[in-house]
C-alpha cells in the first residue's frame, strides 16, 4: 500500500489526505447533533476522494523530468491548489459566505499563517475544528518539506549552514534524488516525522486538559502550537480556562519552533553542538530577555503610575506576559498572553506591538514550523559583525572555532544578507501593491509583514487600532494570499524553482 502510494505524485496524495481529514469535523459534529454542517463535511469528503482516486488513476505512470524540481513544483501546487480543496467544506458548512473569503480563510490556515476574516460566534464548533487541523496539517506538510525537500537543495536556512548555492543540493543528495521516485522521499521522511508531530500535539493537548481547559479549545491550542499558526476555537488565551499553567506548557512547546535539535528526529538533520550550545536557542533566550526588560524597566525609568494594578503583582504579570507574547510572536505563532494587557499598561507604551513585529521578522529556527528570516541568519550575520569589528581592532588576527564557524561567518552570512534584502524587498513590494489596492501605509505594512512572516496576529496587536481582516477587499485579500505563500516557501525556493538551470535534466 505505501509502495502504491510512494509512486504517485505527491499533490494527489495531499489530496487525497485533506478528503480523509473532512471526516473529522464531520464525526465532531455528529456527536454535537449538528447535522447540517456534519453532511456539509462528509460529502465534501466524498467528493474530494474521488477526485484523488480519478488523478490517482491518471497518473500512476507519471514519472517526473526532474525530481529535484518536481518537488519544488508539488511546494507551490500546494498551496495553489489545497486551499481551494478545503474551501469546499468550509463554504457548505458556513452559511452565507462567499468562496473567496472561505479561501482566504483556509490559505491562512493551510500556510500557517492564522488569520482570520470572521467572527468567532458565526463559525460552529466544527468549523473551528477544521481550521485549527488544517494549520496543523500545514505545519507538518512544512516541516516535511523542511527536511526532505528544502534542505537536500539548499534551501530554507540550510544554504546558511552549508554555504553552497541555494537550489543546487549536494553530491549525496543529488545521486539520491536521481535515483529515487519523487514521491518515496517524502514518504520515508513523513513516517518519520508524522508520530512525532502527532504525539507531541497529543501531549500537549493532554496537558492543556490537564491545567483546565475545555476540551476543543485545548485541541485547536495544542494544534495551533506545534504548527505555530496561532489558530484558537473561538476563544483565545485571554479568556482561557486553564491560565498561567496553560501558557507555560505552551511556551515549552513553542521550544520545537525555536531550534530543530530540540526534535527527537533531529538525526535526520545535521550533527551540531548539544542543546544547550544551540546558536538558534541561544539567539531566541537573548530577545526574550530584551523585551521584558524594555517593558518592565521602562516603567521605573519614567516613574509610571498605573491605576488599579498592585506593584508587586503587577511587576509579575508584566514579565510573564512579555515573556510569553514575545516568545509566541518570536516563533511566529501570536498567542497574546492574559497578562499582555497588563504589560502595555504597565510599561506606558502606546504601541509595544510595533516590537512584536520587529520578533516576527527575525522569526524562528531553520527547518521549523516557524517563518520569518529565521534566527540561523540572524545569528551568522551577528557572527560576521563580531569577525570584522575584531579585525579592525586585530587587522592580522585569524578567526577561530574551526572550518564550520569560518563558513557560516563567510559564505552563511552572504547567503543569509542575500536573503534579509530579498525579504526586504517582498515587504516593499507587498506593501506598494496593498497601497495601490487602497491601503494607508500604516495598515499596510503591518498586514504585509503578518502574511510575509505567516504572523496572522499581528494585524490585532501592532497598531493602537486593530485592523480585521474580515473589512478587507477582495483584491486585498488576494494581494494578501499571494504574500503569505512567498513568506511559507521563502523567496529563494521560488528563485530555484523559476530559474532556467533548473529545467534541465
Amino acid at each position: 500500500m505505501l509502495a502504491r502510494l510512494a509512486r504517485l505524485p505527491l499533490i494527489v496524495v495531499l489530496l487525497g489526505a485533506t478528503a480523509v481529514m473532512c471526516w473529522l469535523p464531520a464525526l465532531h459534529a455528529l456527536v454535537l447533533r449538528d447535522h447540517s454542517v456534519a453532511r456539509a463535511f462528509f460529502y465534501s469528503g466524498g467528493i474530494l476522494l474521488v477526485l484523488t482516486v480519478m488523478l490517482a488513476l491518471a497518473t500512476a505512470a507519471w514519472s517526473p523530468r526532474n525530481a529535484a524540481r518536481s518537488h519544488l513544483a508539488t511546494l507551490a501546487g500546494a498551496y495553489a491548489l489545497l486551499p481551494l480543496a478545503m474551501a469546499l467544506p468550509f463554504v457548505q458548512a458556513v452559511p452565507d459566505t462567499s468562496l473567496s473569503n472561505a479561501w482566504f480563510e483556509m490559505l491562512s490556515s493551510f500556510t500557517t499563517t492564522g488569520a482570520t476574516g470572521y467572527e468567532a460566534a458565526r463559525l460552529p464548533p466544527s468549523v473551528h475544528l477544521w481550521r485549527a487541523s488544517v494549520g496543523w496539517f500545514g505545519g507538518f506538510f512544512i516541516l516535511l518539506a523542511a527536511f526532505a525537500i528544502l534542505a537536500p537543495l539548499n534551501l530554507g536556512g540550510a544554504e546558511v549552514i552549508s554555504g553552497r548555492v541555494p537550489g543546487r543540493g549536494a553530491m549525496g543528495a543529488t545521486q539520491i534524488t536521481r535515483i529515487a521516485e519523487p514521491s518515496e522521499r517524502i514518504t520515508r521522511y513523513a513516517l518519520t516525522i508524522f508520530p512525532v508531530y502527532t504525539g507531541l500535539t497529543l501531549a500537549l493537548w493532554v496537558g492543556l486538559l490537564i491545567a483546565g481547559e475545555d476540551g476543543l479549545i485545548a485541541l485547536s491550542h495544542a494544534m495551533g502550537t506545534l504548527s505555530t499558526s496561532g489558530i484558537s476555537a473561538g476563544r483565545g488565551l485571554d479568556s482561557s480556562n486553564a491560565g498561567i499553567a496553560g501558557e507555560a506548557l505552551i511556551l515549552l512547546f513553542l521550544v520545537f519552533a525555536v531550534t530543530r535539535r530540540a526534535l527527537p528526529f533531529t538525526r535526520l538533520a545535521e550533527r551540531g553542538p548539544a542543546l544547550s550550545r544551540d546558536p538558534e536557542l541561544r539567539t531566541a533566550v537573548l530577545l526574550l530577555a530584551l523585551l521584558p526588560a524594555v517593558l518592565f524597566l521602562r516603567h521605573f525609568l519614567f516613574n509610571l503610575s498605573v491605576e488599579g494594578i498592585d506593584a508587586f503583582s503587577g511587576a509579575t504579570g508584566t514579565l510573564w506576559g512579555a515573556v510569553f507574547t514575545a516568545g509566541s510572536f518570536l516563533t511566529t505563532t501570536g498567542y497574546e498572553s492574559e497578562y499582555w494587557g497588563q504589560a502595555r499598561l504597565w510599561s506606558g507604551l502606546e504601541a509595544p506591538g510595533m516590537m512584536l513585529l520587529g520578533l516576527a521578522i527575525i522569526g524562528g529556527g531553520v527547518a521549523t514550523t516557524a517563518g520569518g528570516v529565521k534566527l540561523l541568519r540572524v545569528y551568522a550575520l551577528f557572527r560576521h559583525g563580531e569577525r570584522e569589528l575584531e579585525r579592525i581592532v586585530h587587522p592580522s588576527s585569524i578567526g577561530g572555532k574551526g572550518a564550520e564557524a569560518r563558513r557560516l561567518r563567510r559564505q552563511g552570512a552572504y547567503m543569509a544578507w542575500v536573503f534579509f534584502m530579498l525579504f526586504a524587498m517582498s515587504i516593499g513590494v507587498t506593501v506598494l501593491m496593498l497601497s495601490m489596492a487602497g491601503l494607508a501605509f500604516q495598515p499596510a505594512l503591518v498586514l504585509a509583514i503578518s502574511a510575509l512572516t505567516t504572523t496572522g496576529p499581528l494585524a490585532e496587536v501592532a497598531l493602537a487600532d486593530p485592523i480585521g481582516y474580515g473589512g478587507l477587499s477582495v483584491a486585498v485579500k488576494a494581494i494578501l494570499g499571494l504574500a503569505m505563500v512567498v513568506g511559507r516557501l521563502e523567496t529563494l525556493a521560488l528563485i530555484a524553482l523559476l530559474a532556467p538551470g533548473g529545467w534541465r535534466r
